[in-house]
């Protein structure tokens, strides 16, 4: 059978980091109380899993949770903010297979001071460059862009060109998960503008699958400006979360948690053909946060995959330079 869901799995609320945009590490999950690995056992089948927290290096058994779900996935992607060195190439010397994608808000004193980890830079930078000594394939790093950082994002996608690595981007967004309510972007037109120019770097690459990148970002320009989604969202359908307590959610991106049901007491069949489950769908078919966050906007993208795919063809051919912004074309929605 074709695998075709979309995973995240949130090992861990429990964090190092003391990031401005997320309070996780407030408010930590204990030890005893996370998903455990019988429980890891129950998930479906899937065609991505996001391995994600907190920060998942802090779980001792992050190796047998990869081990598992290698079974069950065609990727897996670690998320990290690359602090455990030792542990990171550890597994990646296990299991090479596996994607790492660590963390850097910034050039090192902005990193830092939106992080709140002593020298959190340079060990996420050693961390990404002894990745790609050793030969690690499948490697890059991901910012979430906001007033503080904005002037540093096309310099770190150079940085992540030199290394020949992977570069995400995201932004700030409010949720359950985040434990925020006051993240905002104070000067949306000075963060588009530097959006604009990332877009047009990654529209001159050769590379197709970052001009589909430049459509990503710009819809993070979008969502910025609080317009209506670019693409529909499919989550709890096509994609689901997984938290710590074992709770099967659509995303990440609601202000209250939406329980479809939990893998801690029932079998996965059972949640996902529940009528629980189909009233979150519902909910989810109603939901006017419009995030843009990769977990529900990469699924989206494969699945209506003609809309980015004309929008790059409309810029990527287009003489002189690929995408102007225009703030009048956001204020107006």
């Amino acid at each position: 059978m074709k695998r075709e869901l979309y995973g995240t799995v949130i090992v861990t609320y429990r964090c190092n980091a003391h990031c401005n945009m997320c309070d996780c590490f407030k408010d930590p999950t204990k030890p005893e109380e996370e998903i455990t690995l019988d429980e890891i056992r129950k998930l479906p089948e899937m065609a991505f899993t996001n391995i994600t927290g907190g920060e998942p290096f802090i779980r001792k058994d992050i190796e047998e949770i990869v081990e598992i779900l290698l079974k069950k996935t065609n990727r897996i992607v670690i998320s990290t903010n690359g602090y455990f060195s030792d542990r990171i190439l550890k597994l990646c010397k296990r299991f090479p297979q596996v994607g790492i994608r660590i963390s850097i808000e910034g050039l090192e004193a902005t990193n830092n001071m939106i992080r709140g980890i002593p020298d959190g830079f340079n060990r996420g930078y050693d961390t990404l460059q002894k990745l790609v000594e050793m030969g690690h394939p499948d490697v890059g790093f991901g910012m979430t862009v906001q007033d503080a950082n904005c002037e540093d994002l096309v310099p770190l996608y150079h940085l992540a060109n030199d290394l020949n690595m992977e570069f995400a981007t995201a932004t700030l967004h409010n949720s359950f998960y985040f434990r925020k309510t006051d993240n905002k972007i104070l000067n949306p037109e000075k963060v588009s503008l530097c959006f604009e120019k990332l877009i047009n770097e990654l529209l001159e690459s050769s590379s197709p699958k970052k001009w589909f990148r430049a459509y990503f970002n710009y819809g993070l320009i979008n969502y910025i400006y609080g317009n209506k989604r670019l693409l529909p969202c499919d989550m709890a359908k096509q994609a689901f979360f997984v938290d710590p307590w074992g709770d099967v959610i659509p995303c990440n991106g609601m202000v209250k948690k939406a329980v479809m049901g939990s893998i801690r007491t029932q079998e996965w069949n059972e949640i996902w053909d529940s009528e629980q489950a189909e009233n979150v769908r519902r909910c989810v078919k109603k939901c006017t946060r419009n995030c843009w966050m990769i977990g529900s906007v990469s699924p989206a993208m494969h699945k209506y995959i003609w809309i980015p795919a004309w929008w790059v063809l409309k810029h990527k051919f287009r003489p002189g330079k690929k995408y102007v912004f225009r703030e009048s074309d956001f204020r107006n929605g």
